[in-house]
């Protein structure tokens, strides 16, 4: 049985590698997102409630709209934990002790393999896909929405706008490079439906993507990142990203030189979950905004 929301949230950590990178990436979006964590602290930020009886009411609500199978949120945090769900235990447990002091990452180069291009492209395409499926099943509406997804994306803002910062900065940028964007449209096009099989993410969400075989997933995979590119390359360039600026952000939280960007990415890759973190963040308060509505 899958948690509860509300355990969900109340389980969001206040301190970890993964609010600290998330932190670190403020810079991009100053401001933007505030690591709001546990349930009742989350309907009270959102609708700015204080009536204990009012909040229970929502909260209620919120948990009730949650479980009815019929509505889209529970595939979404699926979907969410599951794109993040790259085997972390290694990295977790070697950093635990870590937390809130920068890591020196050399000692881990020996235990961290940074993923050839290829699997680093499908993490990120399926990222974003993951994103917009999510995103659909929040709004009720068709999971192939392309179109509605590209206008919403320009209205992102708080934990939704810095969950796209990271996937830009974290997932394109360090490993990828500055033409990200470029390489990983070429490279999904050069990509056989075999190949794609082959890829563990894939085959965990597939039964999400739209498509009825993987040539068509595949398909929609590209046309999906190939949308999204107007955005993220005005990203890129109005905040003048490139991999070293991002780097001298993160600095603070992990120790590395700069000629080992596929490792940083590989690190981070193990050792934060930014997708679940802010996605239950995001579940959370699209629950609450529409319970509200609702009473």
């Amino acid at each position: 049985m899958s948690k509860a929301i509300f355990e969900l949230v109340d389980e969001l950590p206040t301190k970890n590698l993964t609010v600290s990178m998330l932190n670190a990436l403020d810079f991009v979006a100053p401001g933007e997102w505030e690591n709001i964590v546990g349930f009742v602290n989350t309907i009270k930020h959102v609708t700015g409630e204080t009536d204990d009886d009012l909040i229970q009411e929502i909260g209620e609500r919120a948990i009730y709209l949650y479980n009815d199978r019929s509505q889209g949120y529970q595939r979404a945090m699926w979907l969410y934990q599951t794109v993040d769900s790259t085997d972390k235990a290694l990295a977790a447990a070697a950093l635990a002790n870590r937390v809130g002091e920068a890591v020196p990452l050399l000692g881990f180069l020996n235990k961290v393999t940074p993923k050839p291009d290829k699997a680093q492209t499908f993490d990120l395409t399926l990222k974003l896909v993951a994103e917009l499926v999510a995103f659909c099943q929040i709004n009720g509406i068709p999971g192939d929405s392309i179109g509605d997804f590209v206008g919403a994306l320009g209205e992102y803002s708080g934990e939704s706008l810095i969950r796209m910062v990271a996937l830009v900065c974290v997932d394109g940028l360090i490993p990828l490079g500055p033409d990200f964007i470029d390489k990983a449209i070429s490279r999904i096009s050069q990509t056989s439906p075999q190949e794609l099989e082959q890829n563990s993410t894939f085959n965990n969400m597939k039964d999400a993507i739209p498509g009825s075989d993987s040539g068509s997933k595949l398909n929609f995979i590209g046309e999906s990142f190939d949308s999204v590119k107007g955005w993220m390359g005005d990203l890129v360039a109005s905040r003048g990203l490139n991999p070293q600026t991002v780097l001298s952000h993160l600095q603070g939280f992990v120790e590395i030189a700069d000629d080992k960007l596929d490792y940083v990415a590989a690190f981070l890759d193990m050792s934060t979950n930014y997708y679940e973190h802010t996605g239950t963040q995001t579940l959370a308060r699209r629950l609450i905004e529409r319970a509200a509505a609702e009473i």
